[in-house]
């Protein structure tokens, strides 16, 4: 057989057939950049107009991780398919660059030397900072394949950025929608700053839970409720935060709840009458009874006595109060918590919060003076005990916010912010009803999760206690401390910051009288002493106007966005000041779209944690599998929910990974000797081929749909299926004999390989968003005559299928044949398991086949013994099936029956044959191997 083996057309290729992907990936980037292949991609663009994805900034601070690794892959994929489907999509990655956690890591390394150095020296460092995360990031979002304008990105810290983050907020000012007000907000004691709802984490945490009674011994008691004693009575209220109880500046009924005064052990106490019966058991109160009862309404303006401080605290009412916990009856801070901020507000209680930027008493606080708030407590319940005013304490474990950065637990702190009012304006309106209407959300729940959110939300405080930022442009009067800052006035101090090198640092590095405008005097006091506010603006409402910096100003993009697309944790951060800025300032959203993913998680399901020790990093993986495996785990998963990672899901990508390679590298050699002359036209295809390119186009419009709604993992399983079981499975072991075996020129063999070209086509552009290193060196290993004249394959133009499709009916029939192939495999098998036959081509196969299946079978007009790979294929009819014929229930109308192969083996074909040789020339061959051995010319 060694003499006919050289006679055999074997596939030849350079496409090498392990991948090294660690090691040819960087060539492959470098490539990349020498061709340009972004720019090429850009520039391919067919007419379908332009598509702009916005990049949301990550933090210029620490390694890329697999989050942010998932989503560039993400983004990537959305930008190049639809480059390579006819649209212009351009990719401008940002960075997000100001804020507390670049500011702490500079004040780490400063340490106390930070207090002696002024602001602008100290951005400059953090400047610096960014700057070189930035540079590293970029490096390693590059080695993850991802194409973009990395030579010019986007930085919240450029000038240009920071003039149009002022701007947005001149014009806000300019609407009215600014205040600057004394209301509590999340304050973070370690890093003595406010904080937004988007930079405060929820996690566990242990507080005192105290039971506490406030002497209501007010005599208009016993008019309401008669039976009442004053003297003896109490309103019993619950806290886990026994240090706010110095605070307190009123207790809070619900108006329509029922009320019962209660006596045992002496004295009469209030609370609710559907918390009473736990109460008692919990305070193991004995022979209770009911002096009364009395709808908060009717209790309202009673006047309780604070338990330690000479002062009352009087009943109000809230709907805010609620029967889950407690005793219906709530202590009311307003300096320390929103809805008691907002109760108060009402009956003008007292904003009170004598607390420093450190979360300590103030020395004006009796009894707790220089105490940090948490270290109070326990002073706090010692004190109630020595009044005796404890009626319980114990420990609750439960769900609090702690700072995102320090990871610290932080307090309610009413003190002095600006906000951006949600009611002026209808800004909260206009929100709710973009998110309604103007904006689709991907997966549909994102929908209800920003609205709950936007809906409830409070007033956006927009200060911060910090340096590294764009400051809040404004005035303090020194005289009687109100703030002035003109819209008109603003835009001016913006327009400076444009034009300064380091942008917003105009505002420190300026002298006072250069920022003062000439003669200005207060409008609330008429005095002209002036400092410049020291607050800067929250980083949410930096990234937020991005769509304003970027998508407005950069020629290549357009606002609103085609889509936003991040983690499911910005619904409360970037989602979600975006869309109050661009509603704010132009009543518009800033994106048509937005698609969210969830979290990375371990293989069980667990989220990566140091502590767990079960944190990956996107460069172990790259090292390990390379880049292009990351990017197929990015498209194989569910996005929308959380994703899971192991060494054993990967393991299992890696094996599918070299079943699409392993394909292509076949189909690859089976073209080498191919040229653009070689190509038949599609009518003159066999029909087998002809159908091949039907089902590539199918899977290639699947495929093409998939890119366009999103779902990746729907492009992964089409690719995978189609590659393992429709070609190489069915296709390609079809034609192995055809390729391997006509003659070099022969019409069937150039019909497969025309074929194979376009299908590999095809295949090429669909792989290309995900598997981007792969399809590269598939193109670059196409024959050079059938390349098309690209520098890259994501500039390769798209292809319309629709020549390749059949009709319907023919369609069906291959279908029918199909299933057909599929009953004599099954038929087959019994054979082959008890090793009657070794191949399916050791066998002689009889179709007995109803009258229209017969039909349907010579309809398509293909080689039917080629098909199903056996040596020799016969048609007779149903009726004539003996007994041990396979009756196949999945198709009807069949019987199938198989014996051993007539004849003797072919050495060059392998297909038994019972003319073998016929030529004496060839006395081991086929007459057709016979026939084409004769016809190659002399080696």
């Amino acid at each position: 057989m060694s003499d006919y083996k050289k006679t055999l057309n074997l596939p030849k290729t350079a496409f090498p057939m392990k991948a090294n992907l660690a090691q040819r990936e960087p060539q492959q980037l470098k490539q990349w950049e020498e061709t340009k292949a972004y720019e090429a991609m850009i520039e391919n663009c067919t007419g379908k107009g332009a598509f702009v994805l916005h990049d949301g900034p990550p933090y210029a601070n620490g390694h890329i991780h697999m989050g942010t690794a998932l989503n560039k892959i993400l983004k990537d994929i959305v930008v190049k398919s639809r480059n390579m489907q006819g649209y212009r999509a351009h990719y401008v990655p940002g960075w997000d660059c100001h804020g507390l956690p670049i500011e702490h890591k500079v004040e780490q390394e400063l340490k106390e030397k930070k207090k002696t150095l002024p602001a602008h020296v100290v951005r400059k460092m953090c400047r610096d900072y960014a700057g070189k995360w930035i540079d590293i990031q970029r490096k390693e979002f590059k080695r993850l394949g991802v194409l973009g304008d990395w030579d010019d990105p986007y930085k919240s810290m450029n000038p240009a950025y920071e003039a149009a983050t002022a701007h947005e907020l001149a014009k806000f000012v300019d609407r009215g929608g600014v205040v600057r007000a004394k209301k509590p907000i999340y304050w973070c004691c370690s890093c003595h700053t406010a904080l937004a709802e988007a930079e405060v984490e929820y996690g566990d945490h242990t507080s005192p839970s105290i039971f506490v009674r406030f002497a209501l011994n007010d005599a208009d008691l016993a008019r309401r409720i008669p039976g009442a004693d004053p003297s003896r009575a109490y309103v019993v209220i619950w806290t886990t935060t026994p240090w706010t109880l110095p605070d307190n500046m009123a207790v809070c009924l619900h108006p329509e709840f029922t009320y019962v005064l209660v006596e045992t052990g002496g004295c009469q106490y209030l609370l609710a009458e559907e918390l009473l019966e736990g109460c008692a058991a919990s305070f193991g109160w004995e022979d209770v009874s009911v002096v009364g009862r009395a709808t908060g309404q009717e209790l309202e303006g009673l006047m309780a006595r604070h338990p330690f401080y000479d002062r009352q605290s009087p009943l109000i009412l809230g709907r805010h109060v609620t029967l889950d916990a407690g005793t219906g009856c709530v202590h009311t801070a307003p300096g320390h918590g929103r809805e008691d901020y907002e109760v108060g507000l009402a009956y003008k209680l007292d904003v009170y919060s004598p607390l420093d930027d450190a979360g300590r008493f103030l020395p004006s606080v009796e009894f707790f003076a220089g105490l940090n708030v948490f270290e109070a407590n326990p002073r706090v319940i010692e004190k109630l005990t020595e009044v005796g005013a404890l009626l319980k304490t114990a420990k609750i474990s439960h769900s609090y916010p702690h700072c995102w950065r320090c990871k610290q637990p932080v307090i309610f702190r009413a003190t002095t912010q600006w906000f951006i009012s949600m009611e002026k304006n209808d800004l909260r309106k206009k929100a709710l009803n973009a998110i309604d209407t103007k904006v689709q959300w991907i997966p549909a729940w994102g929908r209800d999760r920003i609205y709950n959110m936007i809906e409830s939300r409070p007033d956006w405080c927009i200060s911060r206690q910090r340096q590294w930022g764009v400051p809040i442009m404004a005035l303090l009067c020194k005289d009687c401390g109100e703030a002035w800052n003109d819209a008109q006035w603003m835009h001016e101090m913006a327009d400076r910051f444009a034009k300064h090198p380091t942008g917003c640092d105009y505002w420190y590095e300026a002298p006072l009288e250069e920022i003062v405008p000439e003669g200005l005097t207060c409008p609330h006091c008429g005095g002209r002493h002036w400092e410049k506010e020291d607050d800067i603006l929250d980083v949410w409402f930096d990234s937020g106007t991005s769509f304003a910096a970027v998508l407005e100003t950069r020629p290549e993009l357009s606002a609103p966005a085609d889509l936003y697309l991040e983690g499911s944790d910005q619904h409360r951060g970037w989602f979600h000041s975006s869309l109050l800025v661009a509603e704010g300032t132009r009543n518009v959203p800033p994106y048509k779209a937005v698609l969210t993913h969830g979290y990375v998680v371990d293989g069980d399901g667990r989220k990566m944690s140091k502590s767990i020790g079960n944190v990956i990093a996107p460069q172990e993986l790259i090292d390990k599998y390379g880049a292009e495996i990351v990017r197929l785990w990015v498209s194989s998963v569910e996005y929308r929910e959380d994703i899971r990672i192991s060494d054993q899901i990967l393991g299992r990508l890696v094996d599918a990974y070299r079943r699409i390679r392993n394909t292509c590298r076949f189909i690859l050699g089976t073209i080498n000797d191919l040229t653009r002359a070689d190509l038949l036209p599609l009518d003159q295809l066999l029909p087998l081929d002809r159908y091949a390119l039907h089902a590539a186009a199918q899977v290639h419009d699947r495929v093409q749909d998939a890119y366009m709604t999103y779902d990746f993992h729907k492009v992964y399983h089409s690719l995978h299926n189609y590659c393992v079981t429709d070609l190489s499975a069915v296709y390609l072991d079809i034609l192995k004999d055809r390729l391997y075996s006509s003659a070099p020129a022969a019409t069937e063999r150039r019909s497969a390989q025309t074929a194979l070209y376009h299908l590999l086509c095809l295949l090429v552009r669909d792989m290309a968003p995900v598997l981007s290193f792969t399809a590269e060196e598939i193109f670059h290993h196409l024959p050079n005559d059938l390349r098309d004249d690209v520098p890259t394959v994501f500039a390769l133009p798209p292809v319309d299928s629709r020549p390749y499709l059949l009709e319907d009916g023919v369609r069906d029939d291959w279908n029918v044949l199909l299933a057909v192939r599929g009953a004599v495999t099954r038929a087959i098998e019994p054979l082959r398991r008890d090793s009657v036959v070794g191949h399916s081509l050791d066998t002689s196969v009889t179709l007995y086949v109803a009258d229209e299946l017969r039909e349907r079978l010579e309809g398509l007009h293909t080689d039917l013994r080629a098909f199903f790979i056996v040596s020799q294929l016969h048609l007779a009819p149903l009726a004539a099936a003996p007994a041990d014929a396979v009756q196949d229930a999945e198709v009807a109308g069949l019987a199938v029956g198989v014996a051993k192969a007539a004849g003797e083996k072919c050495e060059r074909c392998w297909i038994y044959s019972t003319e073998l040789g016929s030529d004496p020339a060839h006395p081991t061959l086929c007459p057709r191997c016979a026939k084409v051995m004769a016809e190659l010319p002399e080696a």
